[in-house]
């Protein structure tokens, strides 16, 4: 394993980061803490130190399965979770406003069993509450030892430039990491988002690195998938499965086989080319966060690099209103 700092920041992460969106219930095709602590453990040994999860995957039950698991190794281990999801019906059950983010991080900690959390992000941007107020609010949350550090979510270039200047311009507690929607098969990140991360000198994180599995290579073009995630995902056949995502995916495949490692290998080894920090993998079966762990060591050539984006066009904005 590799391990380098989360952005400017002094925060030692290592370079594959274990996604826990998969373990819970609130879908069929996730796994419940029988399943998912072999996954966990094996990530761990494989030197596995960074593990992202969210107040609201499975209501909740994802900190929950995560916690009970790590709670004997949890000084090893850099947490990360989210705000910002509906968690109940009221209205203010949800957002970035200081009463929501004072509720939940008490929540999460409470679920995670631990005392502080390592990054806590903001999970998207709120529309109807001040950014000061949402800055101020976790600046208290580093004074008060609940959170070391804080991270942002996939929004609009802009508005994440106005976050920053904003703390600047307060003095307040920095973003140090940016958990963009950020793949092979989804490159619009590299218009403006990933530019300013460079600049800022902000972490790159990114989510669903292996497009939700479409770049894995299960996927055959002109053959109806029969997956479970496929049939209970609504939201994986909206986002690739066009005949430009196949293009992409196809070379993936070619390449894999030249090198004679797997398409999710070199999916993610591009990421790791590409100036990420720690792209986030989702596991539901030992062998993915083992295949994640070997793609540090796949390398890829400029030609390999040229031949990988050489098939993407241009997709509309997805992954965020």
């Amino acid at each position: 394993m590799q391990y380098v700092n989360l952005g400017r920041s002094g925060l030692k992460v290592s370079r594959i980061c274990l996604g826990c969106w998969s373990f819970g219930n609130s879908a069929e095709w996730m796994l419940e803490i029988d399943r998912a602590r072999p996954i966990i453990e094996r990530a761990i040994d494989l030197g596995v130190t960074f593990l992202d999860t969210g107040n609201t995957y499975s209501r909740g039950r994802s900190e929950e399965i995560l916690g009970e698991i790590i709670k004997e190794r949890r000084n090893d281990l850099i947490i990360a979770t989210k705000v910002f999801s509906p968690m109940g019906e009221k209205p203010n059950e949800r957002g970035l406003s200081r009463h929501h983010i004072m509720r939940q991080i008490e929540g999460s900690l409470k679920r995670l069993g631990v005392d502080c959390v390592d990054l806590y992000q903001i999970h998207r941007w709120d529309y109807e509450t001040p950014i000061e107020e949402t800055l101020h609010a976790l600046d208290d949350l580093v004074t008060a030892g609940k959170t070391r550090y804080i991270g942002a979510s996939s929004m609009d270039a802009w508005r994440f430039s106005k976050a920053l200047w904003t703390s600047d311009r307060i003095g307040l507690a920095r973003f140090v990491s940016m958990q963009n929607h950020y793949n092979l098969c989804y490159r619009e990140e590299e218009r403006e988002m990933i530019p300013l991360c460079q600049e800022e000198g902000i972490g790159l994180i990114p989510w669903s690195p292996l497009a939700s599995g479409f770049l894995t290579g299960k996927y055959v073009r002109g053959r109806t998938p029969g997956s479970v995630r496929y049939r209970s995902d609504s939201s994986l056949a909206k986002r690739f499965f066009k005949p430009e995502d196949f293009d992409v995916l196809e070379e993936v495949v070619e390449v894999a086989k030249e090198k004679s490692v797997t398409g999710s290998q070199i999916a993610l080894a591009w990421l790791l080319h590409k100036g990420v920090v720690a792209p986030i993998v989702g596991a539901t079966k030992l062998q993915h966060i083992e295949e994640a762990a070997e793609a540090l060591n796949v390398r890829l050539g400029s030609d390999d690099i040229r031949r990988l984006e050489a098939p993407y066009k241009l997709h509309p904005i997805i992954g965020y209103p």
